[in-house]
């Protein structure tokens, strides 16, 4: 397999306070090879199940792209549409991750997001981020679509903030843009303000009636129990248009 395909890791650290820290990192703008994505649903389960957690911040490492979204190697090696649905619904399984975690996740997002990054980013209860957090839906000019993490996205941003980001697949949109449509709660301007904010927030939730977080969490994703097929529904899309020449073709562009 190709070393860039199996880069990458996932960290955890829980603290005295019962705040769990997770942590992605993938060489490539920490886009998510498929190994990743299980890695990380994985994580997110089993940390979400230790009696030790109160609270779970997700983050990835770096200072520059919070997530690329899918890994662009990857797609190019796609060679069947079982293949490509299997790819994209390693997305699925981290947003349904997130989803069904009994433990509220902080979103702490220090850069761009692109593609299954802003999935990722929307698939959390409370997201932190930085100005330099732009996020963009870049998944039509390959000629795919945002199917997977369209639902986490317009449960954020709404259906017509998300066909913005969608049908204008080219151009990001700003930090404040994502803040004034509900997928970040808060923007700062550094990352050590970032961090300070994500600290402090942490540590009030963990002082917090677990049982009510809990119940609280059930209530914010009530009407996505259907996501578990609905989300592997989507990736077949995306797997069988990542099939077409107008993809291959864009894609080779890509790397060339």
């Amino acid at each position: 397999m190709n070393d860039i395909l199996t880069a990458g890791k996932v960290e955890t650290a829980t603290d005295d306070r019962g705040v769990a820290t997770i942590s992605f990192f993938h060489p490539s703008h920490n886009s998510l090879p498929g190994v990743l994505l299980t890695e990380l649903a994985e994580t997110i389960t089993r940390v979400g199940q230790e009696a030790a957690t109160k609270v779970i911040i997700l983050r990835s490492e770096g200072d520059k792209t919070f997530c690329a979204g899918a890994s662009f190697d990857e797609l190019m090696a796609i060679e069947d549409e079982a293949q490509g649905q299997i790819f994209f619904s390693g997305f699925a399984k981290v947003i349904n991750a997130c989803r069904t975690c009994p433990k509220i996740i902080i979103g702490r997002v220090q850069g761009k997001a692109i593609g299954g990054g802003v999935g990722v980013a929307a698939a959390t209860d409370y997201c932190f981020a930085t100005q330099q957090a732009w996020v963009k839906l870049s998944e039509l000019v390959v000629g795919i679509g945002p199917f997977v993490v369209g639902p986490a996205v317009e449960r954020k941003i709404g259906k017509a903030a998300f066909a913005q980001l969608a049908l204008d697949a080219a151009e990001f949109r700003t930090a404040t843009w994502a803040c004034n449509h509900g997928l970040y709660a808060e923007v700062h301007d550094t990352i050590r303000h970032l961090d300070e904010a994500v600290t402090a927030f942490a540590g009030k939730l963990a002082s917090y009636n677990p049982e009510a977080l809990r119940e609280l969490k059930q209530v914010l994703w009530q009407g996505t129990e259907h996501w578990d097929t609905l989300l592997v529904e989507r990736a077949g899309i995306s797997g069988r248009l990542v099939l077409s020449d107008f993809t291959r073709q864009a894609l080779q562009r890509f790397k060339a």
